[in-house]
Order: structure tokens, then sequence, then C-alpha cells
């Protein structure tokens, strides 16, 4: 069985957000998935996606704290690519080191995420708009 879903996702503020009921909400078909996977590429350069800590959201916080102010602050004099604002190219360098795709294991018809995991949208610049998650599913029905 194969599935194959573009979600749309709402503009989000710089930062890093939860978005896991966003996209699994419309992937129902999942549910007749004994076993697969299922492949989500961010149709985007300057946002990424990631999965981590889906319960305390001083993690999110964190993790956008650092990427701003250790990992790639804005205003630095060496980067050119400025024509699109300060923050683009800082969003860039954000998006290519934490990625544009994840793999998620499908375990009877759920993501087979730990305990602890959820999808994150980190989103790198500060008025992004909308983003385009294409979720591609393969795998065994039930």
């Amino acid at each position: 069985m194969w599935l194959q879903e573009t979600i749309e996702l709402r503009a989000r503020p710089r930062g890093v957000h939860l978005i896991t009921p966003e996209v699994l909400g419309p992937l129902r078909s999942l549910a007749n998935m004994r076993r697969g996977l299922l492949n989500l590429f961010l149709q985007h350069t300057s946002a990424s996606l990631a999965i981590n800590e889906n319960a305390d959201p001083d993690v999110r916080r964190d993790l956008e704290s650092y990427f701003n102010n250790r990992l790639c602050p804005e205003h630095e004099p060496y980067l050119t690519h400025t024509t699109e604002g300060s923050d683009d190219m800082p969003a860039h360098i954000k998006s290519i080191l934490v990625g544009s795709s994840l793999n998620i294991p499908i375990v009877n018809g759920r993501p087979g995420f730990g305990t602890w995991q959820g999808i994150y949208l980190c989103e790198h610049r500060n008025h992004g708009g909308s983003r385009r998650v294409v979720a591609t599913a393969w795998g065994e029905t039930s």
C-alpha cells in the first residue's frame, strides 16, 4: 500500500513548534498499515523538521535560543546573502544542519515514536509563512 498527501501547515512565528497532530491528522490511512515507513519532506529551504521532546515546551524554547544565540546568529559580517532580510541566511544554515526530511517507522498502524517523541517544525524565519510537507507512506496492510 502506498499513500501520499501534501499537508499545508499554518504559518507560525520563528521558533520550534510541535506539529505532530497537524501532520498525522490527515494521514488516517496509516491505521491500515501493519508495518511500513512514513517519510515526511518539507518543501522549503528556511525551515526544517526534527523529532524530539513532545512534553516540556522548555526544550523547544532552549533549542530556539541555542539556534539563534550560539549556532547561527543574525548580522554576522561574513554573511552576504542578506537581500531577503537578516534572518534569511541564518535560516538556510539552520535548515541544512537540522534537515528537511524524516523517516518514521509505522508499527501496527501508528508512527513508531518513543514515549516522549513528537514532530517539530523548526521555523527559522521571522515570518516564514505557511509550509508544505509531503507525506509518503508505504507498507503492508493489516
